[in-house]
């Protein structure tokens, strides 16, 4: 084979992987630019979709020394379509009012009940008011049971002792169990229905009722796509009923702001802590590459009513999620500012 035959021969290769690569990410930037999750594997990729830069990237390269025009056009769009979804995406505003309470929430999945210990440490240290859990099978429940207190009394018993009296649980073997453990009283209120246990409450925050909900939808597995959709459109039925009073939906959402089923949540006026405190993107899964790698799939979503005024994200031993532990500001209802 001559040189310049040679050097044919490399360009198309060069011009067939550029294509490749920038038909994979056009398919996924069309789903999002077509406000849809699409079928599998568009949702698994969907939110990963800040890190699609660097496939567009290689194939903008490929497209150079092939020296494909049509390649460079399409790679230069595809880039800029990244570059515009991966702007926050929600409301920023935060509320405004007379402050009537402050608390601080942290919601933790702790991986088939082994980071209960994990857990148990980072909430003596951090004093958070409500905790929300996942996957806290019945020996994490029995531990948070044992060193927080429950002394059996109805959780809505104002007399009731111990650190975390209150709470709400669904009780399950292995990623089923969920638990909302409170200083504050709670008053029943109907959980969302899911595959693993979405407990909810009422709580009294000093004479406020706030309602509370764990989220936990089931995750966008190849033969799951649909149970995590409609179990995210039920988290969203619930944020668009609870509209008009003080709301905390928080979780392991098993979604991002990629995803189009939790862009409906956000939707219905909630807004995620971590865009208020600046903190969007922030990865949380996978936590053991985070936060060099990983995606925001854990978020403490807060009604109008709500002002943020810190985020952190806590490394937990023995999980795969980081812990959210947001600082809120409950106000009394009067609008929002920026």
């Amino acid at each position: 084979m001559s040189y310049r035959g040679g050097r044919r021969g490399g360009r198309r290769l060069g011009a067939w992987l550029a294509g490749l690569l920038l038909l994979g990410v056009s398919v996924v930037v069309g789903c999002r630019i077509a406000d849809t999750d699409g079928i599998s594997p568009v949702p698994q990729l969907l939110a990963f979709l800040p890190w699609l830069l660097a496939p567009t990237g290689a194939a903008l390269l490929f497209a150079a020394l092939a020296r494909w025009r049509t390649g460079l056009v399409w790679g230069v769009v595809a880039l800029g379509a990244l570059a515009w979804f991966i702007e926050p995406y929600g409301q920023a505003t935060q509320a405004r009012g007379t402050p009537v309470a402050e608390l601080r929430v942290m919601t933790s999945n702790v991986e088939f009940g082994q980071a209960t210990p994990s857990l148990i440490a980072a909430v003596k240290r951090e004093r958070p008011d409500v905790v929300f859990v996942e996957e806290c099978d019945h020996g994490c429940s029995s531990a948070l049971t044992e060193e927080f207190g429950d002394d059996g009394a109805p959780s809505d018993a104002l007399e009731a002792t111990g650190d975390y009296p209150y709470r709400r649980a669904v009780e399950g073997y292995g990623s089923e169990g969920s638990v909302i453990l409170s200083r504050y009283p709670l008053a029943s209120a109907g959980g969302v229905p899911g595959t693993m246990g979405m407990p909810g409450a009422v709580a009294d925050v000093k004479g406020h009722p706030v309602r509370l909900q764990l989220a936990h939808p089931m995750p966008p597995l190849p033969r799951q796509v649909g149970t995590w959709r409609r179990e995210l459109g039920a988290l969203r039925d619930f944020a668009a009923e609870s509209r008009g009073g003080a709301t905390i939906l928080a979780g392991d959402f098993n979604a991002s702001q990629d995803h189009a089923a939790f862009r409906r949540i956000l939707d219905t006026g909630l807004r995620d802590s971590a865009r208020l405190a600046g903190a969007s993107r922030t990865p949380t899964w996978p936590a053991r590459t985070s936060p060099r790698f990983g995606v925001q799939i854990d978020h403490v979503l807060v009604s109008e009513e709500f002002s943020v005024r810190s985020v952190r994200f806590l490394d937990l031993a023995a999980t795969d999620h980081r812990a959210v532990l947001a600082d809120l500001t409950l106000h009394r209802r009067g609008g929002t500012g920026s």
